[in-house]
Parts: C-alpha cells; sequence; structure tokens
C-alpha cells in the first residue's frame, strides 16, 4: 500500500542506507547504483555529498538527475523511492560534512571520520529536487 505524502517524507527524513541510482551516458551500460548517506527533511531537497572528481558527481552532471531508494525490511517491509532533478552542486561545507557524519555515525566517532574524509579531496554537495515519488508499506509480511 503507498504510503501518504507525510509518512513518506517521514521515512524519508529517517537515517537509512540509499540506493542511489544514475543514467549513464555510455552506451550498453547499466545505470550507476550505488550506496550513499543522504540528508531530508519534509518538504526540502535531498542532498547528498560526494567527491567532486567522482564517478557519481561525473554522472550526475552529465544525467541532471537521480533516483534514490531507502528501505527497511522490520517491523514492516516499507520503501520509499524518489526522483528529481538536480537544483544545484556546490562545494561541501565542514558543516555539512559534520552533519551528514552525525546523521550515521555514532557521536565518538564523527571526529575520526571528518578528518579522513576531508583528506579524500574536494568534495561537492548536490541538492535535488523531489519530483516523482514511490512508496510501499507491505505490513505484515
Amino acid at each position: 500500500m503507498p504510503l501518504p505524502q507525510p509518512e513518506r517524507e517521514a521515512f524519508l527524513a529517517q537515517p537509512h542506507i540509499g540506493a542511489l541510482a544514475i543514467a549513464r551516458a555510455k552506451p550498453g551500460r547499466a545505470p550507476l547504483v550505488v550506496p550513499i548517506w543522504y540528508g531530508y527533511e519534509p518538504g526540502r531537497e535531498v542532498w547528498i555529498m560526494t567527491g567532486r572528481d567522482s564517478v557519481k558527481a561525473k554522472a550526475i552532471a552529465a544525467a541532471g538527475r537521480i533516483s534514490l531508494l531507502v528501505e527497511r525490511i522490520e517491523p514492516t517491509v516499507r520503501y520509499v523511492s524518489v526522483e528529481g532533478a538536480v537544483v544545484s552542486t556546490e562545494p561541501s561545507t565542514p558543516g555539512e560534512l559534520w552533519e551528514l557524519s552525525s546523521r550515521y555515525l555514532p557521536t565518538e566517532k564523527v571526529p575520526e571520520y571528518v578528518k579522513a574524509a576531508e583528506n579524500y579531496g574536494p568534495q561537492v554537495t548536490i541538492r535535488v529536487r523531489p519530483e516523482h515519488w514511490l512508496s510501499a508499506d507491505l505490513g505484515e509480511v
């Protein structure tokens, strides 16, 4: 059964690991699909961070849009998938890196992760406007 808008937005706002899908311009290649951390507040844009020169960043720049799927299997099977257009790609700030890391890691692990992530090179924050939603809660399956 599809989730009502407030439920699907609340579910997306939880810190699930997302499956990010991006079309590729290369003939004979399937879409790029990778796990990713993301941020979202109901009614706002979805945002992700990645290396400025990463395969993800290049594919997103070429495609101009993404799909993001988040799911759980307990206490019921539930998922939300959102598709949308990229609205901005900007250099990431230290505050964004700290916020996203804090969303997924225990507090004591955040400083070490942030320090390591900063050594990987420049990051970008990509914001996406949700345009199309799919969702379901399969109940007690």
